[in-house]
């Protein structure tokens, strides 16, 4: 018989360590070890197959050479979810992983139990560890009148065997955990949430989802920190890690590709959270752009990119005289550093004594925005509401703006200014290093190319 074993984990950052200690040497926090059991007495060798015999794993492997590989395109079911299409990578893979966090009452649920209901052809089991089936039918029922839903099965269980018999005996298409951190297995002997729960329950669904080519969707809480509960390795596991973003309080909803071993892991997609559901919107750059009716200073437009997506964002930026000793600095949506960096430009190569002055920087719309490409439109905002003059709402902007205060060439100009002609602004500004093999006259568009800080400045405010 074997001995029983245990060990200490950090429920923080899932540091394993063979006793206790107080304060973690990992991730730094106090108080975060548990002592967990992680093998039985009488424990068997933990796999999903010997609850729901489903699958073999007696075949054995081996190596082949790369030359005689035979590459296959990824096959994928494709949702009617557009947007959730182009955040995975063009559709759900077979045998994929996906895992998605977000924030408590973001939408979660309510995105997987609508793609579960617009899929009439698969057979979907949504599982459910946190609600009954009769607060699930209710949501449903909210989210009925425009989906089928013939095919989606509510099951309401957070054991992983009594989950694994139920699939043998559906034989789903597609499976929905809500949520990973309420299953348990009974090969573990902690509680459900834990650290080595949450590893052993998605190990178990990992094997399942690889041997059967049955695709995964894993809902996981977050901490304190914005990041995933549970260990790391977590991640790791995983084919594709979604991000839901966005302002409880705010309408607008963000899916974001953290990692994706099947595509692009910069791309991202827009949900309008409605009293029906969630919305895709197929067109961001009206949302991000606010309707005017007259013209105010420190607000300007650019044109950035999110994966292979254009869109044009409006930044708002505020410059008034500091009233304490030290002057603010403040980003919304933006990295405060860069901000400083592009206002120690302006004071240095521009001449504009920005030192003793408050400056607030907001991104309208609730993005996170890492494009350099916005440069030049923050700097354009600042100076905007530095000197109190007002920029056309039909002028944006599309560069990199330099230490030395030149205008620096972005990729992929030729959609960002097809973008910005398609949404009908007049201008333009791009770096001159951005001309080499640019046809202009394809274009309606007046584009402006600039290779100093200056001409932008002599432009736009003479």
């Amino acid at each position: 018989m074997a001995k029983t074993k245990s060990a200490y984990f950090c429920q923080s950052c899932g540091y394993e360590s063979p006793k206790w200690l107080g304060k973690c040497p990992a991730c730094s926090q106090w108080n975060t070890f548990v002592e967990e059991v992680i093998q039985k007495a009488n424990a068997s060798v933990p796999d999903w197959k010997v609850n729901a015999s489903l699958g073999n794993s007696s075949r054995v492997t081996k190596p082949s050479r790369i030359a005689e590989i035979i590459y296959q395109e990824e096959s994928r079911f494709v949702t009617p979810d557009a947007e959730l299409n182009r955040v995975l990578g063009g559709g759900i893979v077979p045998g994929s992983l996906v895992l998605i966090g977000g924030e408590p009452g973001i939408g979660k649920s309510t995105l997987m139990l609508q793609v579960a209901l617009s899929l009439p052809d698969m057979k979907v089991l949504y599982v459910s560890g946190e609600e009954s089936e009769h607060q699930i039918k209710m949501r449903a029922e909210r989210l009925s009148p425009l989906l089928p839903g013939q095919e989606a099965f509510i099951l309401t269980e957070t054991s992983t065997q009594n989950i694994f018999k139920q699939i043998e005996q559906l034989e789903p298409d597609i499976v929905v955990i809500d949520s990973i951190q309420t299953l348990h297995s009974a090969h573990i002997e902690s509680t459900p949430g834990s650290v080595s729960q949450v590893r052993e329950c998605t190990a178990e669904l990992l094997r399942f989802a690889k041997e059967t080519s049955t695709p995964v969707f894993l809902i996981g809480h977050i901490t304190k920190d914005g990041t995933i509960a549970g260990p790391k390795i977590l991640e790791h596991m995983v084919d594709t890690v979604l991000q839901f973003e966005g302002d409880r309080h705010h309408v607008y909803r963000i899916l974001r590709a953290v990692k994706n071993r099947f595509g692009s892991s910069s791309e991202l997609g827009i949900y309008e959270m409605q009293g029906t559901g969630l919305r895709e919107v197929s067109n961001p750059s009206e949302i991000l752009l606010s309707q005017r009716d007259e013209e105010l200073s420190g607000i300007t437009i650019s044109a950035m990119l999110e994966g292979a997506r254009p869109m044009l964002i409006e930044t708002q930026a505020l410059v008034s005289p500091s009233a304490y000793g030290t002057p603010q600095r403040s980003a919304t949506g933006f990295d405060t550093k860069r901000m400083n960096m592009l206002l120690a430009v302006l004071e240095k190569r521009c001449g504009f004594r920005l030192s003793a002055k408050d400056v607030f920087l907001n991104i309208a719309g609730g993005l996170r925005v890492e494009d350099p490409a916005v440069d030049l439109g923050i700097v354009a905002a600042i100076i905007s509401s530095h000197e109190d003059i007002s920029i056309s709402s039909k002028v944006c902007f599309a560069a990199e703006v330099g230490l030395s205060g030149e205008i620096r060439a972005v990729n992929r100009i030729e959609q960002r200014i097809a973008e910005a002609q398609k949404l009908g602004f007049e201008e333009i500004y791009i770096s001159k290093y951005n001309q080499k093999g640019l046809d202009l006259s394809r274009y309606a568009i007046g584009i402006k190319s600039v290779s100093k800080i200056e001409e932008v400045f002599g432009s736009l405010f003479g």
